[in-house]
């Protein structure tokens, strides 16, 4: 008598239940982006949330700037002479002025409302701080990748370049190229003449320092296995380049970004402190910190204000920029 090709008893033989659960347990496991990841981590890192939600107001109050001093202050640019001390040039009462009226007082002299200039000053930071770092991004991302990439006489002329412009004296040649602009120039006048200039100018001499950054990650990857997988599967350069290297570029490129912002409001408010920053009567921090020097001794409070609303504005971006550092970094520990 032949032995049964299987064992009936197997077949109604109780399951484990340790064993049951582990299906049910591995059908709710999800998989996760790297940028879910990452966004898990930020969200853990209380100082860097507050960071990026100070940064978000920021650029909230910018873009609202007209609505909120329509509602809450006075015209930038209007004076008010009957809350100026008319024997000492100072603001009347304390603390610069500081009433219902005027929420952060008057400036001293000509009396405008010192809450509506830090307000407007909001944009012109901003504006100069985020597209100079746009202006930078773009330009050393482009040469830092070809250098990276293509390697040979491309790599050495471009390092050449990158060493040269970070030689360069920046903020005396910006100085002293703001100074010999015309007047009107690319359709536009005054103010925007010079913010111009100032963007351009410093995202030019700020992508060497990303490109270096680029160019360093470009070598590194592209002896990676998936590329010269794609190589050999017959991938052009250009696909390569944007497709494979490139999505892996981002996390350096945006890390760099947010920590660049604040060096760029930085260098514009000492531009407009040194009186070649945006023209008067456009409201600047820099511009108003300059003017302050002559009544800090009188009027403290038209010193600490534009100073603070710089502090608050560089320390948020240099938070929140150093969470998302540590949100992108693989090797984390958070």
């Amino acid at each position: 008598m032949t032995a049964p090709l299987h064992d009936a008893s197997a077949e109604t033989a109780p399951v484990d239940p340790a064993l049951a659960g582990a299906g049910d347990d591995a059908k709710s496991i999800e998989g996760r982006s790297l940028g879910r990841i990452a966004w898990n981590r930020l969200k853990r890192d209380k100082v860097a949330l507050t960071g990026g939600v100070v940064v978000l107001l920021l650029i909230l109050i910018a873009v609202c700037a007209p609505y909120i001093v329509d509602l809450l202050g006075h015209p930038p640019d209007q004076h008010h002479e009957d809350a100026i001390d008319p024997l000492f040039q100072t603001p009347k009462g304390s603390l610069g002025g500081l009433s219902s009226e005027h929420l952060l007082g008057v400036e001293p002299g000509n009396g405008r409302d010192i809450f509506s200039r830090i307000v407007y000053g909001a944009r012109v930071s901003l504006l100069v701080g985020f597209l100079s770092a746009v202006v930078a991004v773009v330009v050393g991302t482009v040469l830092g990748a070809l250098a990276g990439y293509f390697g040979g006489w491309l790599d050495a002329c471009i390092s050449r370049v990158m060493d040269m412009l970070l030689a360069f004296p920046q903020l005396l040649f910006i100085i002293s190229l703001i100074s010999v602009v015309p007047n009107e120039m690319f359709g536009l006048t005054g103010t925007g003449v010079r913010l111009t200039v100032m963007i351009l100018v410093i995202g030019f001499f700020g992508w060497p320092y990303i490109g270096r950054i680029v160019r360093g990650q470009t070598l590194s990857l592209r002896e990676r296995e998936y590329v010269e997988a794609a190589r050999s599967l017959g991938a052009g350069r250009r696909y390569i380049l944007f497709k494979e290297l490139l999505p892996n570029l981002i996390a350096p490129i945006t890390v760099y970004t947010t920590l660049m912002i604040p060096t760029n409001i930085l260098t514009e408010a000492a531009l407009s402190f040194l009186g070649v920053g945006v023209k008067p009567p456009t409201a600047s921090w820099g511009q108003m910190l300059s003017q302050a020097v002559r009544y800090y001794e009188t009027d403290p409070m038209f010193m600490v204000v534009p100073g603070v609303a710089i502090f608050i504005t560089v320390l948020a971006f240099n938070l929140f920029g150093d969470g998302v550092r540590d949100a992108l970094d693989p090797k984390g520990s958070r």
